[in-house]
């Protein structure tokens, strides 16, 4: 076991200072860990022992860097009374961390193979459930019985943005959501205006997103062809912008984004089928020009164009 020596910053500790979106700072956090040699031999030698092979089509990245798996524990700040939902458990390096800290751990693995192995093995662990299914065929409210929950997990890159949009837009939804992403998805979520996406529209309308570490390839087998980025998502109690219907000002949002090399009301135009004219009708009420993009706009400004078209249609 190592250990750097420098006080670990507690996450609210950080978040009053403002460095949200920078990573933790390496320099001042402490961090015990196997090297990763050792646990990537261990991850090698239980597939060969369980008959496992990891899954391309599953997009199946074993976790293999203690320090990695402490920074996740870290940032979902997980108490005794705490129920975590993880997604893709995996070998169960990540679960076993999060039992030993929260009080209920809920495990969603696709793989029947894999979850038939994690049942066996957390049979002496009683607060952890392994369920085998599909998480975006999934409801929170199945699996869950009562009361807040965090999401925490090692993502598979292929549906990382989905399972994301799953429980941001849930009726039950998590009040704090820790996972590894592939680095430039992790980027565009926090993108401010000017760099804005759709994806980033529709994390930030529900939650504060901050980058908490960044995680080199090297730590998954086996090894993926990109980094990644531990992102932490503070859910608001409602979301940031007012809107009668969710549903509505995101297809409002879809549309500017349809054709996001496009100025502003062409995009708009061809995403809720109105003519050029009413687009720029639209905007000029609104008070945005007709020449931006939409990557330049913040949530208020789309929720200001979602409530001047909604009283257009009335």
């Amino acid at each position: 076991m190592v250990t750097s020596g420098c006080r670990r910053v507690a996450w609210s500790e950080l978040a009053d200072r403002g460095k949200l979106r920078g990573g933790i700072d390496s320099g001042c956090t402490t961090l015990n860990f196997m090297g990763a040699d050792l646990l990537l031999s261990q991850t090698k030698r239980e597939l060969r022992r369980l008959d496992l092979r990891a899954k391309k089509g599953l997009g199946q990245h074993f976790l293999v860097d203690e320090r990695v798996l402490s920074s996740l524990i870290w940032a979902a700040e997980l108490a005794s009374d705490d129920t975590v939902v993880e997604v893709g458990p995996g070998l169960g390096i990540l679960t076993k961390e999060l039992a030993r800290k929260a009080g209920r751990v809920i495990a969603i693995e696709v793989d029947t193979k894999i979850a038939s192995v994690l049942k066996e093995i957390f049979i002496p662990w009683p607060n952890v459930t392994i369920i085998n299914a599909d998480v975006l065929e999934s409801a929170p409210e199945a699996f869950l019985v009562k009361g807040p929950y965090k999401v925490v997990a090692n993502l598979p890159y292929y549906i990382a943005s989905a399972v994301l949009r799953h429980f941001l837009e849930a009726s039950i939804k998590p009040h704090l959501i820790v996972v590894t992403l592939q680095k430039e998805v992790a980027q565009a979520i926090v993108a401010p205006p000017g760099q804005m996406s759709l994806l980033s529209v529709s994390v930030q309308f529900y939650g504060r997103p901050a980058i908490v570490d960044y995680v080199p390839a090297r730590s998954f087998y086996p090894l993926p062809k990109v980094d990644s980025a531990i992102v932490r998502i503070d859910l608001y109690d409602h979301p940031a912008v007012a809107v009668e219907d969710e549903a509505k000002f995101f297809r409002v949002v879809r549309s500017g984004f349809s054709a996001p090399r496009k100025q502003l009301h062409n995009s708009l135009a061809q995403g809720l089928e109105i003519s050029a004219r009413d687009a720029v009708a639209l905007l000029e009420e609104v008070g945005i020009s007709q020449k931006r993009r939409a990557e330049t706009l913040s949530l208020e400004e789309w929720a200001r164009v979602y409530r001047v078209f909604t009283e257009k249609q009335c």
